[in-house]
């Protein structure tokens, strides 16, 4: 398990539907975000995703994505947190700075874990 802080509260986040995807508007943001992961050697390592809820998700409640390779599919379903055996952080969103990290992070750094995975096949029927 992951030493996720479970307790911090989780700010909301829009429907799918209403959450506005990238648009012409946003080339010059991408830019400068690209150029700052570049600069950090980290192109190849981090990119973005449109940050939205299908459903609720309690504070002691954590997304996990599992994996099928051979049937090439992708699984997420909501787990508690204290019990999950997924490690691996694999998706973030950014806080203000004066929220802080919340466990699992780099010390200091203000974004909180959004998904866990693990580094192997956990669905059924996978090896």
């Amino acid at each position: 398990m992951t030493d996720i802080n479970v307790s911090a509260p989780r700010a909301s986040l829009p429907r799918f539907q209403e959450a506005e995807p990238l648009g012409p508007q946003d080339a010059e943001f991408v830019r400068d975000l690209a150029a700052v992961l570049a600069r950090h050697g980290n192109l190849n390592r981090f990119g973005l995703c449109l940050l939205h809820d299908h459903f609720p998700i309690a504070a002691d409640e954590v997304l996990v994505e599992t994996n099928d390779s051979r049937a090439r599919t992708l699984h997420t379903h909501v787990e508690k947190a204290d019990g999950t055996q997924h490690i691996k952080a694999s998706q973030w969103r950014f806080l203000p700075h004066a929220e802080g990290a919340q466990g699992g992070e780099p010390e200091g750094a203000p974004v909180q874990v959004l998904m866990l995975c693990l580094t192997q096949d956990l669905c059924p029927g996978s090896d």
